[in-house]
């Protein structure tokens, strides 16, 4: 099947072409600005954050994965669409099929040239032993560049996956089905909390045992290592959980660095246990949205203009409380700390709380105690090679 993976003409007037050499690696950002282009919403995520992605200096999941990248063109060199493949070896034998998975997928409103798309990747990973796909999704945390949005295609937020309303067609014609929804919420910063919610939070938050700190840059090591304590205790009952490496939370942590207000990212602990912690951060794409996906020496001007300035939206990337402590309120008190921060600035007007599985029941109840109201949909879908028939 390697002929698959190559140059060649189809039927259609189309031509996939594997991303090899600078040329077509510069094809395969510039897809996307070729689909949004008449979109007023949608920003373009920056060249780099993409290309770090596929950088094995700078994404350590290339340890233990390996990754493909094409290109569909029509005959005449017009860009029409691009998809990623890449098996993660920590996780694609947790299932019941060994499952790779595919992303950066973007394409025209032609089912023709996404079958073509989702076949390349696909005998991809088929020769690689893979017997399903999950897309779309990150070769990374899910932290970015995950899930196919349903629903609510306002602004995106910096990270969060946007795309047209006929990428769900797409997906569910080639045989994609849902395995779980991510739910994103949006918190008004100006209004107040629930009652109920300030009256546990500011009991918590007074308990002399507990105590709340934010993130100091200069002890990035230290947070890290709490960080991966608190996340890895807490996720370790869902479903193909992966512990994190504190060499992971390092790197996002370092790359986060231009962007975050260490005021907006705050860890709880108990009797000087590492318990809880809370990562928020402007969102960037409120600065950059007129690069177009550009970092050159005037984008970096204007950036650093605009990370004074300020922004008006706040992103909660991640939230984790451990296990034995998430029914302490913990969560309730660095809200309240949050606020003690942020109100004061009087500049952001809105946090979006994102994004949360449909399973994860404890989190999507915290976030109606916030009084947040729904924002988005985004799905993670499968698609499985061929369906097994019960013996």
């Amino acid at each position: 099947m390697l002929f698959l993976y190559l140059a060649f003409t189809l039927s259609l007037n189309m031509i996939i072409k594997e991303v090899t050499d600078t040329r077509t690696e510069e094809e395969f950002l510039e897809v996307a600005r070729e689909i949004y282009k008449e979109d007023p919403v949608w920003v373009c995520p920056l060249d780099n954050e993409i290309r770090a992605v596929f950088n094995p200096k700078k994404n350590n999941f290339h340890q233990h994965g390996q990754y493909k990248r094409w290109v569909l063109k029509t005959t005449t060199g017009k860009l029409i669409g691009r998809i990623a493949a890449f098996i993660n070896s920590d996780k694609a034998y947790q299932n019941e099929q060994p499952t790779g998975g595919i992303g950066f997928f973007e394409c025209i409103n032609n089912y023709e040239a996404a079958e073509i798309l989702f076949d390349t990747a696909k005998n991809w990973l088929s020769d690689l032993g893979m017997e399903a796909m999950d897309g779309p999704i990150n070769f990374g945390e899910n932290d970015a560049f995950w899930g196919l949005l349903v629903e609510g295609f306002t602004h995106p937020s910096y990270g969060m996956n946007y795309n047209p309303p006929y990428y769900k067609n797409l997906f569910e014609k080639y045989g994609f089905e849902k395995i779980y929804e991510q739910i994103t919420n949006h918190l008004d910063i100006n209004k107040p909390f629930p009652e109920r919610f300030s009256k546990i939070a500011e009991w918590v938050s007074n308990k002399p045992d507990y105590r709340f700190e934010y993130l100091q840059v200069k002890h990035f090591d230290r947070f890290a290592k709490d960080f991966v304590e608190i996340y890895n205790d807490a996720w370790k009952d869902f479903k193909n959980f992966v512990p994190l490496t504190t060499t992971t939370i390092l790197e996002s942590f370092n790359k986060m660095k231009l962007l975050m207000d260490e005021k907006l990212i705050w860890f709880a602990y108990v009797n000087n246990e590492p318990a809880s912690f809370v990562v928020i951060l402007p969102d960037a794409n409120q600065m950059i949205k007129s690069f177009k996906g550009k970092l050159g020496l005037l984008e970096k001007m204007k950036f650093v203009y605009y990370r004074w300035k300020g922004v008006s939206r706040m992103r909660a990337v991640v939230m984790g409380t451990k296990s034995k402590f998430q029914k302490h309120g913990l969560e309730s008190a660095l809200f309240i700390k949050l606020k003690e921060y942020v109100l004061p600035l009087k500049q952001y007007t809105e946090l979006e709380l994102s994004w949360v599985g449909d399973f994860n029941d404890k989190m999507l109840s915290l976030h109606e105690a916030t009084g947040a109201i729904f924002g988005k949909r985004h799905l993670t879908l499968r698609k499985l090679f061929q369906i097994k028939k019960p013996s």
